[in-house]
């Protein structure tokens, strides 16, 4: 595979997409089969939403900037996921409780910690290339990427998955409950006035409503492979 985009330095290719669709599986997925960097920015804001709710005042944004400026983040592969570590600590399930995911969708709609974290996430970019996870990343963080998909579920398709997810980590979970949590924070995220989510003009959308993890990593793949050819 071979650069494609000067504007670049490194191939990039963006995966955004609503809450619970399936990104972080995916980019885990396709960055393993091409041996590439990952960065899961919506980790990083679960990272600063849980430090913040141990070390600070969630309503002090001064506060929640600092957390999101000094973050001790790791990335670990495995196997079947991306472990998450902060300050050395597997925080990988924590950061996934729906708790913290409302609260980082709460400070992601702050400017100053978007810009906090804009340059960290820009210097996830390193060779050979970089699979970036995100609801921002074709549109602001990565505007020239070589290839940038959108994906998109139902929202009640989606409840079902993230209720699966928590019940097979042992969570406690919801469905009502998830459903209404998603429709809330997709209202947060597509309203946004800062980097609202939505698909890049130049993105490929793929509904995954009616289709397994694997097939969307195959056609990520596909067109992958189509791209940098």
């Amino acid at each position: 595979m071979t650069q494609v985009d000067s504007a670049l330095s490194t191939p990039v290719v963006t995966i955004d997409g609503t809450s619970g669709v399936g990104k972080g599986t995916v980019c885990h997925k396709v960055a393993q089969k091409l041996g590439w960097h990952i960065l899961d920015s919506g980790s990083l804001y679960r990272l600063t939403a849980l430090k913040t709710s141990r070390d600070a005042d969630s309503e002090d944004i001064e506060q929640v900037v600092e957390c999101a400026k000094n973050l001790d983040v790791d990335y670990r592969p495995s196997n079947d996921e991306l472990l998450v570590f902060l300050e050395d600590e597997d925080v990988t399930d924590q950061i996934r409780t729906e708790e913290i995911g409302a609260l980082a969708s709460k400070i992601a709609a702050k400017p100053a910690v978007r810009e906090a974290l804009l340059q960290r996430q820009k210097a996830f970019a390193m060779s050979p290339g970089l699979v970036a996870d995100g609801r921002d990343m074709g549109t602001v963080i990565f505007p020239q990427a070589d290839l940038k998909i959108f994906l998109t579920a139902g929202r009640q398709e989606r409840a079902k998955r993230r209720y699966k997810q928590l019940i097979d980590k042992g969570l406690s979970a919801n469905l009502p409950t998830l459903i209404a949590e998603l429709e809330a924070r997709d209202e947060r995220d597509t309203k946004r006035s800062v980097s609202p989510l939505r698909a890049a003009d130049d993105a490929v959308i793929i509904d995954t409503t009616h289709i397994g993890i694997e097939q969307v990593v195959d056609k990520v793949m596909s067109l992958v492979e189509d791209r940098f050819k």
